[in-house]
């Protein structure tokens, strides 16, 4: 696959129009971390919508290049992975999954050693946003059942499905876009090879972390008895049909790669075909389809067109050249903070393409992954899937403010980069 490598327009404008994308931008995350106007809430997804149309009817992109500036390949991954994801909890997969995972566990240590490693290994399969939608309720009522704080494991889920996701090129967009758009022939291999151990030992950090700020949490405590799971036989039997063919795809992409051959099926494609067993076979397949995230779809749409403007502009490039992010420990330091205004995924699409030009190397491509993904750990805003379990938990009656997530990830955030960039030294 030839990388995207996005590139600055030649054509000139006014700067009224010029910066108005901009502008655009900063009104888009402002309202993305206030998204309380009045007595109105306004939804993540409708304030990026709203920043593409603006630029759109402005003129600060074409029709044609709004267009071309969404990635397809990012959308339908997307769209395949949402569908196994919401196969997994209609079918009571997930539930029974969930229960036989979590019957073994003895004390709250136990419970949250399961949810960082059970549910960040999951993340680095399913992407996080995905685990973020169908954890958020099983770790509520795994609080309820262990008598355990609701924030104590809310955190944990936050950061285990962001830290596990950092391992895998299907993990989190942001590490899609990285993989796709940078044409690397192994993808899974790749981020094996690097950021698997960092992440283990990063796991294990935040448990630690978390094992101290909460101790009183942790008494041995009598657990309530479990619920009977209801689950939809012939949905299950295809949920499982489908964990089969992604499972299956991805081992013959990584075999493929290590005999020293390229990738023979696209991460798309393998997302497609992981759905493809709901979507033929299930009677359900139209319930499925209208319960699937499509707000998240929306955003990404949006993001890809309103970056694409942003990136026309040369705002950006102007600020920054390739040579002063070249080194890793600039790279890590320099997503987990931007990523905080910009979040994520719109940091990668907006930098992704200066460090491809100052020269993509894998430490800085990995390090890009890594540090933009870890910028979820240190605030509510610097990760979409963050805001998914906010948003899921508060519809329970249980929340966690700015400063109660900042005062766990801070520490976690920091002490992560630096196991990554002590592992990613290594191999410089």
């Amino acid at each position: 696959m030839v990388p995207f490598i996005p590139t600055p327009i030649t054509r000139k404008f006014q700067p009224s129009i010029t910066y108005i994308a901009v502008i655009v931008l900063a009104a888009v995350f402002l309202l993305i971390a206030v998204r309380q106007v009045g007595r109105f809430t306004i939804r993540i997804w409708q304030i990026m919508l709203g920043g593409a149309l603006v630029v759109l009817l402005t003129g600060g992109i074409a029709p044609l290049d709004a267009l071309r500036a969404i990635n397809i390949d990012v959308m339908v991954f997307l769209f395949g992975m949402f569908i196994v994801g919401e196969a997994m909890t209609d079918s009571g997969y997930l539930s029974c999954v969930a229960r036989g995972l979590f019957s073994q566990a003895k004390n709250p240590d136990q419970v949250l050693l399961l949810i960082f490693f059970g549910m960040g290994i999951l993340a680095a399969v399913l992407m996080n946003d995905t685990i973020a939608i169908i954890g958020t309720p099983l770790v509520l009522g795994l609080a309820t059942k262990w008598k355990i704080s609701p924030k104590l494991l809310l955190l944990s889920l936050s950061f285990a499905i962001t830290t596990g996701s950092v391992m895998s090129p299907i993990g989190n967009p942001q590490n899609l876009l990285v993989a796709l758009n940078s044409g690397m022939t192994s993808p899974f291999v790749t981020f094996a090879v690097w950021l698997l151990v960092p992440t283990l030992i990063s796991l294990a950090a935040a448990f630690i972390v978390l094992r101290l700020c909460y101790s009183n949490e942790f008494a041995q405590r009598v657990r309530e008895p479990d619920i009977p799971v209801l689950c939809d036989p012939a949905l299950f039997f295809l949920t499982k049909c489908s964990l089969a063919v992604l499972f299956v795809l991805a081992a013959v992409n990584i075999v493929s790669t290590l005999a020293g051959t390229t990738m023979p099926v696209t991460l798309p494609l393998i997302a497609i075909c992981a759905a493809a067993p709901v979507l033929l076979f299930s009677p359900r397949r139209w319930g499925v389809l209208r319960a699937i995230d499509w707000p998240t779809l929306v955003f990404f749409a949006a993001m890809f067109v309103l970056m694409e403007s942003v990136w026309e502009t040369g705002f950006f490039q102007s600020f920054v050249s390739p040579g002063s992010i070249s080194s890793v420990p600039v790279i890590l330091g320099t997503s987990v903070i931007i990523s905080q205004f910009i979040s994520n995924v719109p940091f990668v699409a907006l930098f992704q393409p200066i460090i491809m030009q100052a020269g993509g190397t894998t430490a800085r491509l990995m390090a890009l992954a890594a540090g933009s993904t870890l910028a979820g750990n240190l605030t509510i805003l610097g990760a979409a899937s963050n805001v998914i379990i906010i948003q899921n938990a508060e519809k329970s009656g249980e929340t966690l403010t700015f400063f109660e997530f900042a005062r766990i990830g801070v520490p976690v955030t920091v002490i992560q980069i630096a196991i990554y960039w002590g592992w990613l030294s290594l191999f410089m």
